[in-house]
């Protein structure tokens, strides 16, 4: 594949996901990482971290329930009343120090959150939280939470939250979220 057509590839790559990184790019280009970085730079294409915020600030804005600051990871996706999706980089602050998993609050606030997040609501809380913790998670790895709207009765919302690390599930939550909108 030449220069140019590799480019063209990548841009298109990018675009659809902008979320593959520069190590899974080299695996699907068959090129070093070094000419996928050049590569990106020549077509001014930013690295992962700023593509994230990026898509995450435009998905800030849609959220009603929440404050921007109030969301835990990064908003990637969001469509109000139907299903988000957050991305979170743990860290060693987030983990116990003696076994450097993560402690499970972090992990029950990035689900909550997008549980809140994609509801169509302007005040909400949490009545009821049904969760289960699959898998302890080490700081370093990086959670991707999925939720879903899947039902709607009056002013209570029933979300489900799965949060997989490297496609595997790890947490599950079912909440109940009661808006707290004047109808």
């Amino acid at each position: 594949m030449s220069k140019a057509e590799r480019q063209k590839e990548l841009k298109k790559k990018l675009s659809n996901d902008p979320f593959f990184t520069d190590e899974e790019l080299t695996n699907i280009f068959n090129v070093s990482i070094q000419t996928i970085r050049l590569d990106r730079l020549e077509l001014g294409i930013p690295e992962l971290r700023e593509r994230v915020k990026n898509v995450a600030e435009k998905n800030h804005s849609k959220v009603r329930s929440l404050g921007g600051k109030e969301i835990v990871g990064e908003l990637i996706d969001l469509e109000l009343g139907k299903s988000g999706i957050s991305i979170l980089e743990t860290t060693e602050d987030m983990a116990f120090e003696k076994t450097n998993v993560i402690r499970g609050h972090h992990i029950f606030a990035q689900a909550e959150s997008i549980a809140m997040a994609v509801i169509d609501a302007e005040v909400a809380l949490t009545g009821v939280a049904n969760i289960k913790y699959q898998t302890p998670i080490k700081s370093g790895n990086k959670l991707i939470a999925k939720a879903e709207v899947v039902r709607q009765r009056g002013n209570k919302y029933f979300v489900h939250v799965f949060i997989y690390e490297s496609q595997k599930q790890v947490f599950r939550g079912k909440f109940i979220l009661v808006s707290m909108d004047k109808e």
